[in-house]
């Protein structure tokens, strides 16, 4: 059976690197210095590009956290001549469709156009004011301000935020990772106008700004373009990334009280760069563990087995310091202690034992099928190359995914788990646990 499971793979592998190998990756800098990647593509008349800058969460302080957050929301709230209304009416006018990114890494921009001259080009115009001449109106600061609180407080009250917040404070520390995304309400109240006009002027450099272009456009006009999005950007780079994640030696132990029906667990620790080179091995070895569903030992285990949860899953989000990995689950109040207790059973066992043949197969085939629905549309795979150019990755690295994933061993996955995921240094957070006899459990905020 595993044999057979083998040559399947190896099939499979053959025909997709035929399929996409070579993909026609061109790559230059700007006059300004930022980085550019454009794949031509003449089968529909669209035109994506894809704008991010290293300004994510993780270069805000503590005591302003949430300004990058709100310094790239508003940018498309206003810019140059044009004020939210006229963005919205222009782009609404050509077909357009303006998207927004932001984590703790990255802080960006997404457009899709139709690539004729007459819908490409108002387009365009729209984005480069918004990424060079944001305006930053006060009137509008207040009102955004105010939604953001408004859902930071309601977010307070929900177990799955409290426990994410919670998980995300205790595993990186003093870290900038682990600064909220949305920010913090008292640092957002404080924040003004020229606290956006600041953040931007540092961050959103030509030096600090990777673009990704993809559609129906020559190599010749794909550089006009990338030329007028950075013509007005201050040059050079942004400060210095964040300091690298220190794992700490000794994970904690929190329980966060809370009426809802079901307790929610979030437990794990600083993890996986996104240019590792375990990534591979990592990426194969947790689809068995948590993150291939029905196919993961953690769902059979705790799911299938003894009925603690729904659904349980785990991940690796690979970053530009250690990103986290993370077990999670939702299970009864009265079955917290053991849910708990047959996660960490289950991931001691796939700790020393590493997967089996039979499910290494799986995860490859499973894998390596599923890839091509990933990159089968212009927008998905200007994700990719976003990603790609952001994070420095290898010019080939969507070429060679399948055979990196078909080559990863048993041995590896296990050496990378065990490298890795450190027991003693995992951090358990529950909100809700054990239901109080003499306090029913009030309705569920799930």
């Amino acid at each position: 059976m595993v044999a057979k499971s083998l040559l399947a793979l190896c099939a499979l592998c053959l025909t997709l690197s035929a399929a996409w190998a070579g993909l026609p990756i061109q790559h230059w800098q700007t006059s300004q210095g930022a980085r550019v990647l454009f794949v031509a593509s003449h089968d529909l008349p669209m035109l994506d590009i894809s704008v991010d800058f290293s300004a994510g969460s993780a270069r805000d302080r503590v005591e302003q956290s949430g300004l990058a957050n709100l310094t790239r929301h508003l940018m498309g709230l206003g810019a140059g001549i044009h004020d939210e209304r006229e963005i919205a009416e222009k782009l609404a006018d050509v077909g357009a469709v303006l998207a927004g990114r932001f984590d703790a890494d990255r802080a960006g921009f997404s457009l899709r156009t139709l690539s004729g001259e007459a819908e490409r080009e108002p387009a365009i115009g729209i984005l480069t004011a918004i990424l060079s001449q944001p305006r930053f109106d006060a009137q509008v600061l207040e009102r955004e301000k105010a939604r953001v609180v408004a859902a930071l407080r309601e977010a307070a009250t929900k177990p799955a935020s409290i426990g994410a917040k919670a998980f995300q404070a205790a595993i990186y520390g003093d870290h900038p990772y682990a600064l909220n995304d949305g920010g913090e309400v008292d640092a957002i109240q404080g924040l003004t106008p020229d606290d956006l006009s600041n953040f931007h002027r540092v961050h959103y450099r030509a030096g600090n700004m990777s673009i990704a272009i993809m559609g129906d456009v020559s190599r010749a006009l794909a550089e006009a373009i990338a030329e007028r999005l950075a013509a007005d950007l201050p040059v050079g780079e942004a400060p210095p990334p964040p300091r690298p994640v220190q794992v700490q030696a000794r994970g904690t132990e929190m329980i966060i009280p809370h009426h809802a029906s079901q307790s929610h667990l979030f437990m794990g620790m600083p993890g996986l760069l996104r240019e590792d080179p375990d990534y591979f091995p990592l990426l194969v070895g947790n689809y068995i563990l948590g993150g291939g569903g029905f196919d993961s030992r953690l769902t059979d285990a705790v799911r299938q087995k003894k009925g603690l949860a729904y659904s349980v899953y785990s991940y690796f989000m690979p970053m530009r310091e250690l990103g986290p990995f993370q077990i999670g689950l939702q299970t009864r109040r009265d079955a917290t202690d053991e849910a708990v207790r047959t996660v960490r059973e289950e991931l001691a066992r796939y700790l020393a034992e590493g997967p089996s043949e039979a499910e290494l197969a799986q995860a490859k085939n499973n894998l390596i099928g599923g890839f091509p629905l990933r990159i089968d549309s212009n927008k998905k795979m200007l994700e990719h190359l976003a990603m790609i150019n952001f994070y420095r990755l290898p010019l080939d690295w969507l070429d060679t995914y399948s055979g990196q994933v078909a080559a990863v061993t048993r041995e590896e996955i296990t050496r990378a788990f065990q490298a890795r995921i450190l027991p003693d240094a995992l951090t358990t957070v529950i909100v809700g646990g054990q239901s109080d006899p003499e306090t029913p459990a009030g309705p569920s905020a799930d």
